[in-house]
């Protein structure tokens, strides 16, 4: 039975103020029924971890680099995060993907440096509004799943976040079928490429204008585990909705 998942994603928003809606956070769900995790700014990121302590509530890292150490000005290896005190960490978001032409290899070689240093690593896929209009969406997602996912990956350290582009921080959903069609697909696709155990294990997270308004629809689609929430995980009042939504699917 795969644990469900609410992932937040803060982006590059927060300062120390901002703690305070996790400390809201964590008191409201210290006993979750799903696994709870924000993903603050890196500069935040070992003060949330002492926010959440004792509580359901993990922090995570947004982005980190494929070698745990070196001449890499600016960037965060998975030991650091580590040491931070994250669990996991988002990779290949379509944002890093557009913004710093992050490839599917090198997503790849983060995952493998992720899941080397013990953390989860929540990798990103997700179409364009063109590539979903050209009916190229399955092709597409099936590309950067087997180009993003390393060969030795576990059910246990590995989540696949499904976030079509056109639907983050829009307002636009896909359909219930849109969303099923995909991560039935996803499912298949894991399945025949490391068997049942492993395939059927990973959990998969859906992302993109995801609010308490829609959480309990889009939890009731088959084989979506969770999401990965942006703009809405900023705020506990707004977050901890779809947290009880996710616990009541």
């Amino acid at each position: 039975m795969r644990q469900k998942l609410a992932a937040g994603n803060w982006k590059m928003n927060g300062t120390g103020t901002t703690l305070s809606e996790l400390q809201a956070l964590a008191a409201a769900h210290d006993t979750a029924g799903v696994d709870v995790l924000i993903c603050p700014p890196a500069t935040l990121l070992s003060r949330a971890a002492e926010v959440v302590q004792g509580s359901a509530v993990s922090v995570g890292g947004q982005d980190c680099h494929a070698t745990p150490s070196g001449a890499h000005t600016g960037d965060t290896s998975a030991e650091m995060l580590t040491d931070a005190g994250a669990t996991a960490v988002i990779l290949g978001h379509s944002e890093r993907r557009a913004d710093h032409a992050e490839t599917d290899a090198e997503i790849c070689a983060k995952a493998k440096a992720v899941m080397a240093s013990g953390l989860t690593a929540i990798v990103c896929l997700g179409e364009s509004l063109e590539q979903r209009e050209a009916g190229d969406t399955l092709d597409v997602i099936g590309a950067q799943l087997a180009g993003s996912v390393p060969e030795d990956s576990t059910g246990d350290r590995l989540v696949i976040a499904y976030e079509p582009i056109w639907a983050i921080g829009t307002g636009k959903v896909p359909t219930l079928e849109q969303i099923g069609e995909v991560h039935a697909f996803l499912r298949g696709q894991l399945v025949a490429r490391f068997g049942d155990e492993i395939g059927g294990a990973v959990r998969l997270l859906y992302g993109g204008s995801v609010k308490a308004s829609n959480a309990t629809e889009i939890f009731a689609v088959g084989d979506v585990d969770g999401a990965l929430v942006g703009g809405a995980s900023l705020k506990a009042t707004d977050f901890s909705p779809i947290i009880t939504a996710l616990e009541n699917s």
